[in-house]
């Protein structure tokens, strides 16, 4: 099948020469660029990886600075609540004392003018029985 003839050194030799070249024009600047992009895709990912890194840190400080914030704003709203309740119950303490305040001025009001009214219904009844009793005993007697 094969023939082992000058033909095949100088094969070996042509393969060599080809491979050399190839491998000085071809692998060699291929390799580098290769070796390139590799770096590069490892520095990418490293620096990707940080970044991320660094923004799960700064979503976690975010997150606890505000359930802090809301944490803060809840006593804020809860003590303006209870300030409000305060102020409140004062203000209808003194509307209520207020009231019953007006209430006793009134009662007393209406007390007086009932012991008037019953002066006056005493002395009327008084003078009413008067002129019955002369009227009475005015015609029951002769003039």
């Amino acid at each position: 099948m094969f023939d082992f003839d000058a033909t095949l050194p100088l094969m070996a030799i042509q393969f060599v020469i080809l491979t050399a070249i190839m491998n000085a024009l071809f692998f060699k600047p291929m390799a580098k660029i290769v070796e390139g992009r590799e770096g590069f895709i490892r520095s990418s990912k490293t620096e990707s990886k940080e970044r991320l890194e660094k923004a799960q840190q700064l979503t976690q400080q975010y997150e606890q600075e505000l359930n802090a914030t809301r944490r803060e704003s809840q006593a804020i709203i809860a003590n303006a609540q209870e300030e409000a309740k305060k102020i409140s119950a004062e203000q209808i303490a003194v509307a209520q004392q207020q009231v019953q305040e007006e209430v006793m001025k009134v009662l007393q009001e209406l007390e007086s003018q009932k012991q008037n009214a019953m002066g006056q219904l005493s002395a009327d009844a008084d003078a009413l029985s008067q002129q019955i009793l002369d009227k009475l005993l005015g015609s029951g007697l002769p003039a």
